[in-house]
């Protein structure tokens, strides 16, 4: 009886932080984290105020864990996409088509939330550091086949700098189509293209 019951409570628990996080996540993308209050969460997850605090503590950590799970997804994503049995062009291409379904599903825009919070809250400034280096080794274990595979001389390409490249140039364009801009954009992804596609053709 006391299984069953323990069952039922693990159970009740796992819909009310699922159903928390899925509110959290839609207030972060549809209004950003001033809209992420106690009363809104509850409202939309249909549960009691009380549970939001009882299982997460703060209005913090119930955006930290949001953004984690969220970039827990993206990066299983990614992880398949990079593993795919194609020539890295072609992956290349994926991802940067992702940029426009991550941008329609919102994450830029909790990224940058969460990021900007973190500026003056240490302990979530090394949480979005941690979920940034899942990012960062996602990369550069793909980079790093990539270049041998192109034959790039690692003086001239390291593979590290190659991933901050990426990494703050990808930061650089979602910021700015967030704020509507998105002058140059093509160009740049154009002229990244046809030299990946040089180094294809050099293989």
């Amino acid at each position: 009886m006391t299984a069953r019951r323990n069952t039922s409570e693990g159970s009740a628990r796992t819909e009310a932080v699922t159903a928390i996080l899925d509110a959290a996540e839609a207030l972060l993308i549809a209004e950003g984290q001033r809209a992420v209050t106690t009363r809104r969460l509850s409202e939309q997850a249909g549960v009691n105020h009380g549970l939001v605090h009882y299982y997460f503590g703060s209005m913090d950590e119930v955006m930290m864990q949001t953004f984690e799970r969220f970039t827990a997804r993206l990066i299983v994503r990614q992880r398949t996409m990079y593993a795919a049995d194609v020539p890295f062009l072609q992956k290349w291409r994926m991802a940067m088509g992702y940029l426009d379904e991550d941008l329609a599903a919102g994450y830029p825009k909790v990224w940058m939330e969460l990021q900007a919070l973190g500026w003056n809250r240490p302990e979530m400034r090394e949480r979005v550091a941690a979920m940034t280096a899942e990012w960062r080794s996602v990369l550069t274990e793909a980079f790093g086949k990539a270049a041998a595979e192109y034959h790039l001389d690692p003086d001239q390409f390291p593979v590290e700098a190659l991933v901050s490249l990426v990494m703050t140039f990808n930061q650089g364009l979602l910021l700015e189509r967030l704020s509507g801009i998105s002058e140059g954009h093509r160009d740049l992804m154009r002229w990244i293209d046809e030299w990946l596609v040089s180094l294809e053709a050099g293989k």
